[in-house]
């Protein structure tokens, strides 16, 4: 039998080990991927700890996989081996009830989550569901576009779908691993973008990345700085501090909206003083289907949004994973696999 090199978690809470399991083969409906490259994500945390109940351990993590078809299962018709592909969260449905056609795959009985109901990329190959598939553009390399699969489509989709239109104020919360491609996807669809952080030092970063505007918010009130601005008709709050959120609502416009996408599991207050006058609101945005991840994918391919990343090799997945979770990564790091 053929081996493949795997990182797994045994357990809850357990460190990463490398093992070799049997190259899987996919059944009807799926295809096997022969990983070139996987993000390292915050997200990956509901394994390593057991956050997300259910999970059936060992596991592989990894949900920002890029690479190649390498066979197909029975019954796929619309994908050929050496195809070029991505997967995220959404791990595929089969779009029968209301909650899939919602694309509320948390919540479907027959939904599958990457890396939580199946094992992910932290492989050499994965199985995959054909319809969790996106197909990656020639000129996205495949360590570029592995971060597309989550924080990218992320960002992408929850601006998209903000109600936003171009030159509206739309505020990015954070210049990190969701929030330098907030930036990038916010200035390419024509809002005013405008950068909010801690001190000084990424100013020219942010700017560097398209953002019109910086906001210190170390330096100023960020409520009346946006509000100078003409008020924000959207706040993308991508940093995972539920503290800094509640000042935010203060910049917000009429019919303005804080879409969060930084997950904290702190509470943040909100008073309807804040909310009421000025038709305000809070909402929160998940990443999205597979058809969502190949719109983000091929905007990012035509107008160059590009992902900052540091590569490790699969070994290294632990030092990988640390770097992550320490805040020290610039911006999003990668597993190069193959």
């Amino acid at each position: 039998m053929v081996k493949m090199k795997t990182m797994q978690i045994g357990k809850p809470g357990a460190d990463f080990e490398m093992v070799e399991r049997v190259v899987p083969e996919p059944g009807a409906g799926e295809v096997r991927i022969k990983v070139e490259a996987c993000g390292v994500c915050h997200s990956d945390v509901f394994v390593k700890e057991g956050v997300f109940p259910d999970i059936d351990y060992p596991r592989i993590p990894g949900h920002e996989v890029a690479g190649r078809i390498d066979k197909l299962g029975a019954d796929v018709a619309n994908w050929e081996v050496g195809a070029r592909v991505g997967v995220g969260w959404h791990g595929g449905h089969c779009f029968n009830c209301a909650p899939c056609r919602g694309g509320d795959f948390v919540n479907c009985e027959n939904g599958v989550i990457t890396a939580i109901s199946r094992d992910g990329g932290y492989a050499e190959f994965m199985l995959a569901n054909e319809t969790a598939l996106a197909r990656i553009p020639d000129d996205l390399q495949s360590a570029e576009a592995a971060p597309l699969m989550c924080a990218g489509v992320t960002t992408f989709n929850s601006l998209r779908n903000s109600g936003a239109r171009p030159g509206d104020v739309v505020a990015i919360q954070g210049v990190g691993g969701l929030g330098h491609l907030g930036i990038q996807f916010a200035a390419r669809m024509g809002f005013r973008t405008v950068a909010l952080s801690r001190g000084q030092e990424k100013e020219n970063l942010a700017k560097s990345l398209g953002a019109h505007d910086y906001i210190d918010t170390a330096a100023v009130k960020v409520g009346e700085a946006l509000q100078a601005l003409g008020g924000a008709r959207v706040i993308l709050a991508t940093a995972p501090d539920a503290e800094s959120m509640t000042p935010l609502i203060d910049g917000l416009g009429v019919d303005g909206q804080v879409i969060v996408v930084g997950a904290d599991a702190a509470s943040f207050a909100a008073s309807p003083v804040q909310l009421i006058p000025g038709r305000r609101s809070i909402r929160g945005w998940p990443s999205g289907h597979a058809k969502d991840s190949e719109d983000t994918l091929n905007f990012s391919s035509l107008s160059g949004v590009r992902p900052t990343i540091e590569e490790f090799p699969l070994e290294r997945a632990a030092e990988a994973y640390a770097r992550m979770m320490a805040n020290e990564a610039r911006f999003r790091v990668v597993l190069k696999i193959s």
